[in-house]
């Protein structure tokens, strides 16, 4: 019995807790973060690190959040801590949002750590607060998000900026950023807060993205005191009379350019790995800062701190921050305070669908509403069709020659004889088609019949010559295309269904694959988890065409059979009627 009950506890014990933090709020995610070495590959354990968070379609339902974002909350992983975080763009249009969370301790080597995003609360302000994020040594911190102005600091000390002509672009690694021309640059003059201390040290570090290779400039000089440049293309260090040199900085993509001097060394880092190390030292000094001189490339999130970060930070920062954030950070499925649970993971592609493809969706459900009820009307006539020709075959084969006539039924009021047999014959002939009114071939057989009735005048019979077979024979073929032009009607729109359903719902997947990749382009956010769901929500408007056309396709060639079928009895009974009424009357 233990050898059963210990699994089971086990499994119990490894069930997550669905504690909610706020009952306010009504939705919640939760976003692991991996510091092993299948993620972020830290050892140490940091604290206070400010987090990016990217949200787009495939991991965000920006539908059920506010429009400006301020319903948005962290937790940390015992759903109790509220995190402090800061919103750098929050596009509810684009479904893009980029947000800087603090996590206050990142254990090294753990793969499995965890922070909550809750949402869904109208009333909430926004409590957004860079000055809380960049704490614990920080000194300057640009984001480059503004749309125009000079690059404003998301810490608490504000340190403005001096003169800045560099441009701004959307697309950089994480959001928006600055280009430079080689004549461009941003200054930032010396401030109260703007200082290195020689006992503390200080790190700086830039995302670069060089136009081209084998530059010389600077990227960042920082009073006397450091400075981080390439040269020939190499990342350099240079503190007072001591440089450090490091590898070529590629011009095809974002390189995280990195450097900290403190505690009598000088070291420079590449995407979070050391690449140079020298001894250095240097007095305390006030820093005024020039970004970009001589720099022909793109920068972004400029970062100083006034203590010396360890390699596992900068790792941590180069993973978390650059195309390889998928590694480290993991968003989990959303959860809703009222089922407390995951939502299915089609559910999760609903959500991703855009607009576009909601419109193409909705053209294909009426599409197949349409062939729908075109099928069902026509499956139930030409069964009905069907039925009543038989009927009416077995009828019209038990009557004598003489006796061809007696099926039909007319409204002329003129007969007045015939309506005053003594047979009872009048109110066949006079009635109102009821019946075998569903037979194709008694309306056939009416027409002959007519035609019959219009040679005979008050006659009681009549010969026909071949020219007049020829007559009749010419209204009863009339009358069998328009009988298979009423079988054949509404048939078109089958088509248009089969043909155009597919290709309606490639162009709503395209459009939304577009989409994607656009959405992707702007945020820098380049993974799976990005790029998965928004295109599997371009591929349900291909599903949705599929569903139109495959229903509809099936449904034609079942009925075009069946009209083939009543067609083929139509013209067999016209050669079968004709050499009747030559038989009969026929000279």
């Amino acid at each position: 019995m233990i050898r059963f009950l210990l699994p089971l506890l086990a499994m119990l014990a490894a069930t997550p807790a669905h504690a909610w933090w706020n009952s306010d709020w009504t939705a919640r995610r939760a976003f692991t973060l991996n510091t092993a070495d299948t993620g972020a590959g830290v050892k140490e354990t940091q604290a206070s690190v400010p987090v990016l968070i990217r949200l787009h379609t495939g991991n965000f339902d920006f539908t059920g959040a506010n429009p400006d974002g301020s319903d948005l909350r962290f937790v940390a992983g015992d759903d109790k801590t509220p995190l402090s975080f800061q919103i750098e763009k929050f596009d509810s249009t684009a479904e893009q949002a980029l947000i800087w969370v603090q996590v206050p301790k990142l254990e090294g080597g753990k793969d499995k750590q965890q922070i909550w995003l809750y949402s869904g609360n109208e009333g909430a302000p926004t409590v957004s607060d860079g000055k809380a994020v960049y704490t614990a040594g920080f000194m300057l911190v640009q984001h480059y998000a503004e749309a125009s102005g000079a690059p404003l600091d998301s810490t608490a000390s504000a340190i403005p900026s001096g003169s800045f002509s560099g441009t701004r672009t959307p697309g950089a690694v994480i959001g928006a950023g600055v280009k430079f021309d080689g004549a461009q640059s941003l200054d930032i003059p010396a401030a109260p807060k703007l200082v290195y201390g020689a006992a503390t040290g200080m790190t700086v570090s830039l995302w670069v993205k060089p136009e081209t290779a084998g530059q010389t400039a600077e990227l960042l000089r920082a009073g006397q005191t450091l400075t981080l440049a390439l040269e020939g293309g190499k990342l350099v260090a240079r503190s007072g009379g001591v440089t450090v040199a490091g590898p070529e900085v590629p011009a095809t993509g974002w390189s995280l350019v990195a450097a900290t001097l403190g505690g009598g060394k000088l070291n420079v880092y590449l995407n979070g790995a050391l690449v140079g190390e020298t001894v250095a030292a240097t007095a305390d000094a006030a820093l005024d800062l020039k970004v970009g001189a001589g720099f022909k490339g793109e920068t972004d999130e400029l970062e100083l701190s006034g203590v010396v970060r360890s390699a596992d930070w900068l790792r941590l920062a180069a993973m978390t921050q650059g195309p390889d954030s998928d590694k480290v950070i993991q968003a989990g499925e959303e959860e809703n305070a009222d089922a407390g649970g995951s939502a299915s993971y089609f559910g999760v592609i609903l959500k991703s669908v855009t607009l576009d493809g909601w419109v193409v969706i909705g053209v294909l459900m009426v599409m197949l509403g349409i062939s729908v009820l075109v099928m069902a009307s026509k499956a139930l006539l030409v069964s009905k069709i069907s039925k009543a020709n038989k009927e009416f075959l077995d009828a019209f084969h038990s009557l004598k020659a003489q006796e061809t006539a007696q099926l039909d039924a007319d409204d002329d009021p003129e007969d007045a004889d015939l309506k005053a047999s003594a047979s009872g014959m009048a109110e066949i002939l006079f009635g109102h088609h009821d019946h075998h009114q569903n037979s194709t071939l008694y309306r056939i057989y009416h027409a002959g019949i007519q035609q019959l009735k219009h040679r005979m005048g008050k006659r009681a019979s009549v010969e026909l010559s071949p020219q007049a077979l020829d007559v009749v024979k010419a209204s009863l073929d009339a009358t069998v295309v328009r009988e298979n032009q009423k079988l054949n009607s509404l048939m078109v729109l089958l088509t248009i269904a089969i043909s155009g359903g597919p290709f309606l719902g490639l162009l709503g997947t395209v459009v939304g694959v577009m989409i994607t990749f656009a959405a992707i382009a702007a945020t820098g956010d380049v993974n799976v988890a990005a790029i998965a769901p928004g295109i599997a929500a371009a591929l349900v408007a291909t599903v949705a065409g599929l569903a139109v056309a495959i229903p509809a396709l099936f449904g034609y060639n079942y009925l075009g059979s069946r009209i083939k079928a009543i067609s083929a009895d139509m013209h067999v009974f016209v050669d079968e009627y004709i050499a009747r009424i030559a038989e009969t009357y026929s000279r």
